[in-house]
């Protein structure tokens, strides 16, 4: 008897196991909910992306594609290529190139748009067409970024990150997890007894303190909404001010959503040898000028991904990937966990659906995802994994932790 034997990709494994992808899929090859529609994405391009985009290609859209800020993975947009979908752009670290990219994509004047930082919608207002339906935003950075251009956009947009769903199955438990990871993958140190300090304790926050905690690290945790900032004292993280938690720190990590976290002015205040680290969407809670600084006399670049910045006094800082999303930085990037974008990604088809099937209302502009639909991917997520029955659940009854 001869054993047959496949080499397969990290592709294969992720198509594999994005099983409520996969289940959505089959029932959109009878539906067909987005049969001569367009599909404009501005997301992550890696694996788990793939089979999202892939999942509405089987549901009848065409699918153009461009990828964030310095994340977009070479053999997946390969392989999206390779499988119908229009990729626009490449990988890049220059802002202006990757809105040149934007802009390409709004131009081809798609009927939904699945944004991730607010940034396609935002090119839509610079140029608006007749014909967009409306569509999804990935992110708190993104809502915040859009929530001032709610009356001109007047569309049903549908927040994926203010999903319950999303907030404790991807941004509590997954970000955390793939953070840590990063920091581990990429500095390859220790983590127990190093003080680590967490800007920000929403879900995701609060994920990467407790990751790092359970990795035997002293944790502080700095917040400015007091009640939140309340929560973490109470879930027993260390709680000071700004200057001493920025001061005592071994590593940082930012995860607010919010611009200009840490920045030049902070330079005296790190110890030498600091580890500096994003985890928000946007390259910009670590600011720029930090690795541009006059306190800069030095810079070192290091293939893992990392910087070493030489300061005028002697010390030397480190800065992870300039600032960008570190949990899609560095050798392998693999980003959150699969299961946790399986569920996250199927909220966006089943968003996307209901925008193009006509349930979506312009009234709906940054709101929520349809509790229903939080509702039924549930149902779908806990059957596969379990084959356990669909509840009739109170989806209204859900609240975000956090």
């Amino acid at each position: 008897m001869t054993t047959e034997s496949k080499n397969l990709t990290r592709l294969d494994w992720v198509i594999r196991n994005t099983r409520l992808l996969g289940a959505i899929g089959d029932e959109y090859d009878e539906t067909q909910p987005f049969a001569g529609m367009r599909i404009a994405t501005g997301i992550h391009l890696e694996p788990k992306t793939a089979s999202l985009l892939l999942t509405l290609r089987r549901g009848g859209a065409t699918v153009t594609a461009t990828g964030n800020l310095n994340s977009t993975q070479t053999e997946t947009t390969d392989f999206l290529s390779a499988n119908g979908v229009t990729i626009v752009g490449h990988q890049t670290q220059d802002a202006d190139v990757h809105r040149g990219f934007i802009r390409e994509l709004v131009a081809g004047r798609p009927d939904l748009i699945l944004d991730n930082g607010g940034e396609l919608f935002s090119a839509y207002l610079e140029t608006p067409y007749t014909g967009l339906l409306g569509g999804t935003e990935e992110t708190t950075s993104g809502r915040m970024r859009l929530m001032p251009l709610r009356d001109q956009l007047q569309l049903p947009i549908y927040v994926i990150n203010d999903s319950p769903i999303k907030q404790f199955a991807e941004n509590l438990h997954a970000v955390g997890q793939s953070v840590f990871e990063s920091f581990m993958r990429i500095t390859n140190l220790s983590t127990n007894g190093k003080r680590v300090t967490v800007f920000g304790y929403g879900a995701c926050g609060q994920g990467v303190a407790a990751n790092f905690r359970a990795a035997n690290s002293l944790v502080t945790v700095v917040e400015s909404d007091p009640v939140r900032r309340l929560q973490a004292l109470l879930d027993g993280f260390i709680i000071t001010d700004r200057a001493e938690a920025i001061s005592s720190a071994d590593a940082i990590v930012t995860v607010t959503g919010a611009p200009s976290i840490v920045t030049a002015a902070d330079l005296p205040l790190f110890r030498d040898g600091v580890i500096l680290s994003n985890a928000g969407h946007f390259p910009r809670e670590i600011t720029p000028e930090i690795e541009t600084s006059p306190e800069v006399v030095g810079v070192e670049t290091f293939d893992s991904g990392m910087s070493g910045l030489h300061l005028t006094d002697g010390r030397i800082v480190n800065l992870i990937n300039h600032g960008h999303m570190m949990n899609l930085s560095g050798q392998r990037p693999l980003g959150n966990s699969i299961e946790s974008m399986d569920i996250g990604f199927a909220l966006q088809a089943r968003s996307l659906e209901y925008i193009a099937t006509g349930s979506g209302r312009p009234t709906d502009s940054l709101v929520p995802v349809p509790r229903s639909i939080d509702a039924s991917v549930a149902n779908a997520f806990v059957a596969l994994r379990t084959g356990a029955a669909p509840v009739e659940g109170k989806a209204e009854a859900l609240t975000i932790a956090g």
